[in-house]
This record gives C-alpha cells, structure tokens and sequence, in this order.
C-alpha cells in the first residue's frame, strides 16, 4: 500500500482530528522556542561566564526557526492566517528565505518529492566527495545562494521554474523589503556602536546552519527516486527535545504523505503509519551514516 491508499483509508472523524489546526497549541509551542532562544540570548548578551560555549546552541535554537517557517507556509501551525503569515515572514527573516519565493519552492518540492527532474532541492545534486559534502553541510553554499536569489529576485529578474510568472512581481517586492530590513539592521548596528547584531544573529547563524544542514540530509538522501512518500521520504526516530527544536519534522514521512497535518499532529499519525514506514532511522547519527554513504556509493 502506498500513502495514498493509507490517507484515503482514514475515517471522517479520524481524518477531522489529524487536521486541527490550532492557535493555542501553536502559541505554546512557539512561546517555548521563544524563551529558550530568550535564555541562550541574555546569556550571551551579559557575557555571563563560559558565555561562547553558548553560541552553538543560540545558533542551532536560530537557525531551526526554519522549521515554523517550513510549517507555515502549509499554513498549519496556527488556525489563524494572519499569524501564519507572521510566523512566515519572521523566521524567513533570520535565513535570507522570503516566505512568498519559498512557498513556490516547497510546494513544488512536495508535488515532485524526490523526483530528481523536476524537485527543486535536486536541482543542485549533492557533491560526491568528502570535501565536498563537508562543504554543503558547513551552510556555505547555502549563504551563498541565498544572498544571490535575493539580489536576483530584488532586481525583479526572478526566472525560477517554480515561480508562476503572475508570483514573481510579489517575489520581487518580498525580497525588497527584507534587503530594506537587512540595511536598517545593519545601520542601527553602526549608529549605535552594537556589535550584539554578530553576536546574537550573525554568528550564530553561521555555527548553526551546519545543524541543520545534516537534519535536511536526513529527509530524502538516499531514499528511492519513486512516488510513493512511504519510500522517497525518510522518518528519523529522535528523542523529545530534538522534536521540539524542530516543529516534530523528523516526522518527515508522516508530513509528506499527509501535508495539511499540523505539526502537533504528527505523532498521532505516525501511529497510523507506523508499521507501514519503509525508510527509518534511529537518531540522527544513524541517519547521517546513512546519508553518508548513500552519496559517497554514488560517486563511486
């Protein structure tokens, strides 16, 4: 059976209860996210004692804010549009990722998961040496990309396959006004003589990009160049805190075989998939040997 067969197969009040979106949950979860960023951020802001150590965990608390954008340009963390749309802009924000240009890259993401002609996060294969893997998961590539995208889609010279040509004058005027962001940030930095843009942000960022670069690993590489979400799409098995950070996205086959389930609803469905799952992985070390050697046997 494949995920279509399963989704079709739930009943009405089954089915009514995995697509609840809901305000509060969202909130909580969100206000979660938000206080432990808070703690890692006065810590490092009053230079309190061991203060860089925490620059790792601030940076890996950052930079996984892209799994509440990821989520709500589904439009499922929270009932309310207004504070998806929110959520979408500000985490887009800490990663150069404008919600609107992102939407139509991961919706085509999802219509063509794994499908290496037309997925978009294919379109650029994975390096197949050790240098060069090492290279993708430092975020540099990423960086890179990003600020280029940025100032392309600024210019208003947006040519993305994914972006239907009536998308890309808001993709243009989304990418304005976060470059217009990026410049009073950087100018209030300056005029104040505050170098707690680097420390707080620009940093951390960097240091934790990497983190998350290896969790995104995790999703498909390696998996089958087929169809079925149940086969193309990877679950990591990982502890309670790891889910938290991460908007229960290790959930990864639960949310491809069923997107309009909300984040809180993952683990109740992945008791559905649960002994349909082909593609797991205990942890994420295990899921990183297995992407490993999943690219290195292809360059071979």
């Amino acid at each position: 059976m494949d995920h279509y067969g399963i989704v079709a197969g739930l009943g009405r009040e089954q089915r009514r209860g995995l697509l609840q979106r809901s305000n509060l949950k969202g909130l909580l979860h969100l206000a979660g996210h938000l206080a432990a960023l808070g703690a890692t951020g006065t810590f490092i802001a009053l230079e309190a004692p061991g203060w860089p150590l925490v620059l790792p965990l601030h940076g890996i608390l950052l930079i996984f804010l892209f799994c509440l954008q990821h989520e709500a340009v589904h439009k499922t963390p929270f009932r309310g549009a207004g504070l998806n749309a929110a959520a979408a802009w500000g985490a887009g924000l800490v990663r150069l990722l404008p919600p609107v240009w992102f939407q139509h890259f991961h919706m085509d993401h999802h219509r063509y998961t794994h499908d290496p002609a037309r997925d978009p996060e294919l379109a650029r294969p994975l390096p197949r040496s050790k240098a060069g893997l090492a290279w993708h998961i430092s975020g540099g590539p990423y960086w890179i990309g990003q600020t280029r995208t940025l100032l392309v889609n600024a210019a208003g010279r947006n040519r993305d396959a994914f972006v239907p040509p009536p998308a890309r004058a808001a993709v243009a005027r989304e990418a304005r006004w976060f470059l217009g962001f990026y410049l009073a940030a950087a100018g209030a930095s300056v005029f104040f003589g505050s170098a707690l843009l680097w420390w707080l942000w620009l940093l951390p960022a960097l240091l934790g990009e990497p983190f998350l670069r290896t969790y995104l690993l995790a999703e498909h590489t390696g998996c089958r160049h087929v169809p079925n979400m149940l086969e193309n799409t990877r679950t990591t098995l990982t502890t309670p805190l790891v889910r938290f950070i991460a908007w229960n996205m290790p959930f990864h086959v639960e949310h491809h075989a069923y997107p309009a389930v909300p984040f809180h609803k993952l683990p109740a469905f992945h008791e559905v998939l649960r002994g349909h799952l082909a593609v797991t992985a205990n942890g994420y070390s295990a899921a990183t040997r297995a992407t490993t050697a999943a690219v290195l046997r292809d360059a071979a």
